[in-house]
């Protein structure tokens, strides 16, 4: 790890404080809502702040066409009130983004949250004061919070990057980011349209992008694997069958590898027959879930030659897809394990480029010189050629992971810039705290099972693990908690050792920090399992927070009251 900044900041004034609670929550996504309302029901006052204009997180962002979840919406839900769960009916198997949408604000709600929630508020710096004890948090629009506790509800794909290629503030036509779509209907009829990137994003919108455009130019760096999603509406009585068992299927969600049950014993690829094999990736493909292929077996996301059987199922689907060879070469992903990029679910992708308005750029073989002021000037050989468009749909990704938290100025013990601690790679004591910032929690922050799990039940678990805690602490009198470097240490080292066994490392992604140029090259996620971490987290709670330092004040503390800020909204 690259040495600390060891700098202070100026304690702020406490009569600049506008407002004061026991916990400020970053964030009014998913895991934003769920800390508020079960805060709320312990008896701490607490606040969100959001920049955005509405609740939802990442599903108030993604708005680009075919947006939706790659999660069954069955399973992608809360679980942690009964009526709620039973009551909201999803539409489809996959939810689109609109539906989610819908469903985000229905429990904000339903459990009257918005009351606490302000919105148009960005965080730009948190710093904990060493004299109060406390987090004194600067906010966009003016307001200085004091705060006992922050958790970082940030979401791990939240922080939006543009790809590094030149020229691209000269472009003259229209523009446009997957993840900052604008919130009205952006119509492509009758233009020439180019989509830079074939992440899950470009996945889910080229096709639907082709078919308003004129003409479509799609630039692809990395092919990507994906499955068509075969999405449909639900099956009203498959549905009731399975809320009649939530209970059960919760549970084995919530002790599952991916926060997903998979029915029936696990076998190992290599050790099957190659019908077997196929059969399951069949089944898997057929079902349109990621899960079932990638997990059909459980040696695919760690032995290679397991791995290149799935690997080449998918490939020769798309062949079978593909009409023109060239094309379908150029689209089947070759250098890298299907699974160690995140595999995607698509509704007739690969057909799209059967059509004569779909052109498809290898940017390997013809890689992009800039943007010009009339389109994208790409090199082929010794010449360029200009490929004109009218407007450039930018699919590039996120900082991700870590991208949210180091937007902002986030300062702990000592004036230690989290920038700093972070520079050699994200450092977390199992992706909950960070050693050196004391009260500050994360959700499904690094080194914990995020981004490689059903979203929803880590961020369930990681909610009600962070409750339980601040509970703990105001109960036995404690005032401040901080992880130990040497359990961070040893967590972060655990985690590395694990995803050092798979084949992660084999693939540039994000999963990596590798698509984001001079970020360290380290596997973020935690791949020990979604019921295996959370037996560690309430190993960890039950032994008396082991591997943290729990401290009793011994300075005066603000007493928490509703915030008296004029710029309240």
């Amino acid at each position: 790890m690259a040495a600390a900044a060891t700098h202070r900041r100026t304690t702020t004034p406490e009569a600049a404080v506008t407002g004061t609670y026991h916990v400020l929550i970053v964030g009014a996504g998913f895991a934003g809502l769920y800390m508020l309302h079960k805060l709320r029901g312990l008896g701490f006052t607490a606040r969100v702040y959001d920049a955005a204009g509405g609740v939802g997180g990442t599903w108030y962002w993604n708005r680009y066409p075919g947006a939706r979840c790659d999660v069954r919406s069955v399973d992608y839900s809360f679980s942690f009130d009964r009526e709620l769960q039973q009551e909201w009916q999803w539409e489809e198997k996959y939810a689109t983004q609109p539906e989610i949408l819908r469903y985000a604000n229905h429990v904000a709600d339903r459990f009257d949250l918005r009351r606490d929630i302000r919105l148009n508020a960005r965080v730009e710096s948190a710093h904990f004061d060493e004299r109060l004890g406390r987090w004194i948090v600067q906010m966009s629009q003016g307001d200085v919070i004091s705060a006992q506790h922050v958790v970082m509800a940030v979401g791990t794909l939240s922080a939006p990057k543009l790809p590094e290629i030149p020229g691209i503030e000269t472009y003259r036509g229209e523009t446009y980011q997957t993840q900052k779509w604008p919130h009205q209907p952006v119509d492509f009829s009758g233009k020439r349209v180019a989509v830079i990137g074939t992440g899950s994003s470009a996945i889910q919108s080229i096709p639907i992008i082709a078919e308003q455009a004129a003409h479509s130019t799609v630039f692809q760096r990395t092919p990507n694997y994906s499955m068509p999603a075969g999405n449909r509406p639900n099956d009203p009585a498959a549905v009731a069958a399975l809320k009649a068992n939530y209970p059960t299927y919760r549970q084995a969600a919530r002790d599952s590898f991916f926060g997903v049950p998979i029915e029936g014993p696990i076998k190992m690829a290599v050790e099957v027959s190659e019908a077997e094999r196929t059969a399951a990736y069949q089944a898997g493909w057929d079902a349109g879930d990621l899960v079932a292929l990638v997990g059909a077996f459980g040696d695919v996301l760690f032995d290679k030659a397991a791995n290149d059987t799935a690997a080449e199922f998918i490939r020769n689907k798309i062949r079978a897809i593909v009409t023109d060879p060239a094309i379908a070469d150029a689209l089947c992903p070759c250098d890298y394990p299907v699974g160690t990029k995140r595999p995607c679910l698509d509704t007739r992708y690969y057909e799209t480029f059967n059509k004569p308005n779909v052109r498809l750029v290898d940017v390997r073989k013809t890689p992009i010189a800039a943007i010009a002021p009339a389109g994208i000037r790409i090199r082929q050989g010794d010449a360029d050629e200009e490929i004109a468009v009218d407007a450039i749909v930018f699919a590039t990704g996120f900082d991700a992971m870590t991208g949210s938290f180091t937007r902002m100025d986030i300062r702990g013990v000592g004036g230690v810039a989290l920038n700093d601690e972070w520079a050699g790679g994200a450092q977390t004591y199992l992706g909950l705290a960070v050693a050196g910032f004391p009260n500050l929690f994360t959700v499904t922050g690094p080194q914990s099972p995020s981004v490689l799990s059903n979203m929803m039940v880590s961020i369930e678990q990681h909610v009600e693990w962070i409750a339980d805690c601040v509970a703990y602490l105001r109960d036995h009198g404690y005032s401040t908690i901080e992880a130990r470097r040497e359990a961070q240490t040893a967590w972060v080292a655990h985690s590395n050792e694990l995803g050092a066994r798979t084949l992660y490392p084999l693939a540039n992604s994000w999963y990596m920090g590798a698509n984001v140029p001079g970020k360290p090259r380290v596997f973020l996620p935690y791949i020990g399992g979604v019921g295996p971490y959370r037996q560690k987290c309430d190993e960890v709670a039950a032994k008396g927070y082991e591997g943290f330092t729990l401290t009793r004040s011994s300075h005066p503390t603000d007493t928490p009251t509703r915030e008296v800020s004029a710029h309240a909204t």
